[in-house]
């Protein structure tokens, strides 16, 4: 069914929007929380005169989101996370962390409004801020481990004990080689023939 968007909803479209959703959707959520109505011939031609009369105010919605939005141009994010030696995370980073993030560099920006896929492991992800429809920027997001010190010890602990491990094995085979050796030369003693002792004059 077609719906007129009364507000932004992320993910779905912005305000004044005409939309498609699953009859389900608009008649049980979005009608009953005044979140949308029903486009209708006649609420589409009321939504077309609005947004005629609207124009100025639109553009000065759209001039004010561009202004936010040059705020958090070249704005690249590190966020530490505690990481399994696995790789994996302790639970995820999304949209709530990049929100905290920004605002610790002074850039509040609603966490409603950023869209992320959430990230489970270490690496580089983006982040997305819907300033207006027409109005987006992406923040690039760098999760880190931020136990990366005792990951590191506890790798070089198993590589040496690993190392000691093949250090000892080896000594180990040497030895057992050494021995198989001295077995053999006695082994080779054993079957000589006995010389004959010289005859007294």
């Amino acid at each position: 069914m077609e719906i007129i968007l009364k507000e932004d909803i992320i993910g779905l479209g912005f305000k004044n929007d005409i939309v498609n959703v699953k009859s389900g959707y608009g008649r049980n959520y979005l009608i009953p929380q005044g979140k949308g109505v029903i486009a209708s011939p006649m609420a589409k031609k009321i939504l077309a005169e609005n947004l005629k009369q609207q124009a100025h105010k639109i553009a000065a919605q759209k001039a004010a989101a561009e202004e936010k939005a040059a705020v958090l141009n070249g704005v690249a994010l590190e966020i530490a996370a505690k990481v399994s030696a696995t790789g994996q995370l302790y639970g995820s980073v999304g949209a709530a962390q990049v929100a905290e993030e920004l605002a610790k560099l002074g850039k509040e920006v609603d966490r409603k409004i950023i869209t992320m896929k959430d990230a489970k492991k270490i690496g580089d992800y983006v982040a997305t801020v819907h300033f207006h429809k027409e109005v987006m920027v992406e923040v690039p997001v760098k999760v880190v481990a931020e136990n990366a010190a005792e990951l590191k010890a506890a790798a070089e602990a198993e590589e040496a004990i690993r190392a000691a491990a093949d250090a000892k094995a080896a000594a180990a085979a040497e030895e057992a080689a050494e021995a198989a050796d001295e077995a053999e030369v006695l082994e080779a003693l054993d079957a000589a023939p006995a010389e004959e002792a010289p005859a007294e004059a």
